[in-house]
């Protein structure tokens, strides 16, 4: 089984096509992906809110997709009330928080209230991060009792810090999608972090999952330790079922 936990629904000012649930489910299926977490593209970029309840409606055509439901740190008191309202439906597992679309660093007093507010649902959340601001994460971590926090892109230019971060936080996990992909990375990271830590993200459907795939591959990952990054891990943090209850040729509906 593999657990994408870095997915996007809905399209991208930068790229074409991708637009709904079908397109989804097709990446996912090319690339042998069961299942996948997933964030409004129109609510990290736009408009938290009506991203996220059209995300709502989406999960509703298809069981290989839960979400995220996305919180910008500028707007708690909305963010408040849609964590209430959409993680009651069952179909949304954690939160997200995107720094650089909100202006909101993560070193900045609303995103440390955004945080505290997501530990207070039980909930992980996933947090874009680069360069040094993996570092960051992994301080508030430390510092908000309760919070669980995925490091997106594991720094991406800053993976080495990631690695440190991680060291630092037993509640910080990371996941390694990046649009680049310097040799040796994602290899260097698994032989220095506790495997139980690392999970698999894609950033599909904005980048084509070959690349998070790749690197998993050509870091020559095996046995246990495969399978916690693959799936395991994702299951424990976010109470996902251990097992498949739909079939990957489900083919889901456009939105």
């Amino acid at each position: 089984m593999i657990i994408d936990v870095h997915a996007h629904w809905g399209p991208w000012f930068f790229t074409a096509g991708a637009s709904g649930t079908a397109a989804n489910l097709a990446v996912m299926d090319r690339y042998g992906i069961d299942r996948a977490i997933v964030s409004s593209s129109t609510a990290v970029q736009y408009d938290a809110p009506s991203g996220n309840r059209a995300l709502a409606e989406a999960l509703t055509t298809t069981d290989r997709l839960y979400g995220y439901v996305t919180v910008n740190p500028r707007r708690l008191q909305a963010g408040e009330r849609d964590l209430r309202e959409l993680l009651s439906t069952g179909r949304f597992v954690g939160a997200k928080l995107h720094t650089e679309y909100t202006g909101s660093p993560i070193t900045s007093p609303q995103v440390r209230d955004a945080l505290a507010m997501v530990a207070d649902f039980r909930v992980p959340a996933l947090v874009h991060t680069w360069d040094r601001s993996v570092l960051d994460l992994a301080a508030l971590c430390l510092d908000v009792p309760g919070l669980r926090a995925v490091a997106g892109h594991l720094g991406a230019a800053g993976w080495r810090h990631a690695i440190e971060a991680a060291r630092a936080c037993d509640r910080l996990y990371l996941e390694p999608c990046y649009s680049h992909a310097p040799a040796a990375r994602l290899a260097e990271v698994v032989a220095a972090v506790d495997d139980r830590r690392l999970m698999f993200g894609t950033d599909a459907t904005l980048i084509d999952p070959a690349c998070a795939l790749g690197s998993l591959i050509g870091a020559g990952v095996s046995g246990p330790t495969a399978e916690r990054i693959a799936w395991r891990n994702a299951v424990e943090l976010f109470g996902l079922p251990g097992g498949l209850t739909a079939s990957p040729s489900d083919d889901g509906q456009s939105h």
